[in-house]
Order: structure tokens, then C-alpha cells, then sequence
């Protein structure tokens, strides 16, 4: 089994996509006018409008009402790509050393969505970070 992407579900798409968009520094792929894809090297990101619930089945999912995810992107330099983005997107968390080791920056989308940038930080990296 391979993970091969996270779909959101967008009130509004293009706002949706032009955030990540400018996230990842990565035109997205409209593969129909309500549905949309970010190509990245680890998975896709993929974007479908409201109108795309009823081919499954209605009611499944809600845009706008996600509250328990973080979609997370691996950076070689959170506070480069924090610098660049935060005044342009939703800040919710600048830099931050988390328990685990990753230095993370998180930014809210259009519909709600947090989304974590993370580098991995070597023992080194901590000691000069520290828990901020």
C-alpha cells in the first residue's frame, strides 16, 4: 500500500489552491474545473470543489469544518520559508522546536486547514534553537 495524497474539500477552490500554490511554490494541475492537484515528491495534495461531494456520497464531508489535521510539509529551511510567507498567509505558530525535533512554523488556510512547515533539526540545531 502506498499513501498517495490528502484531499480537501474547498468552499471556494481557488482560493484554496492559490494558497498552496504560493505554499509550495507549485502551480497546481486542474485536471476538471472542481477538482485540482499538487504534484509534490513525497505525495499530491489534491483539492476538490463542494460540488465534488455528491460523486461519492453527499453529506460525507463538510468544507470549511476540519479541526482535528495538520497537513505538514517538509522544508530544508522553516524560518527561510517562514520569512517569505508570513505576511502573505495566516500565521498561527512561528518557529517553534517541537519535543520531537522538527523546528516548525504553521499557517491557517482559507477554509480553516492548519498547515505545519517542518524542518528536522540535528542535536546541534537544538542546542541553538532550544525550545522556543
Amino acid at each position: 500500500m502506498k499513501f498517495a495524497s490528502t484531499r480537501l474539500i474547498a468552499r471556494d477552490i481557488h482560493a484554496v489552491v492559490d494558497f498552496y500554490e504560493k505554499l509550495t511554490h507549485r502551480k497546481a494541475e486542474w485536471l476538471a474545473p472542481v477538482f485540482a492537484e499538487i504534484v509534490t515528491t513525497g505525495a499530491t495534495l489534491a483539492i476538490g470543489s463542494a460540488e465534488t461531494v455528491a460523486l461519492f456520497k453527499e453529506g460525507t464531508v463538510e468544507p470549511a469544518a476540519n479541526r482535528t489535521a495538520i497537513i505538514e510539509f517538509q522544508v530544508d529551511d522553516v524560518e527561510a520559508q517562514f520569512s517569505r510567507l508570513k505576511d502573505e498567509l495566516e500565521v498561527v505558530l512561528e518557529p517553534k522546536m517541537m519535543p520531537w525535533g522538527n523546528l516548525t512554523a504553521q499557517f491557517r488556510d482559507p477554509e480553516g486547514t492548519i498547515v505545519g512547515l517542518y524542518t528536522p533539526i540535528t542535536e546541534e540545531a537544538k542546542k541553538r534553537f532550544g525550545s522556543r
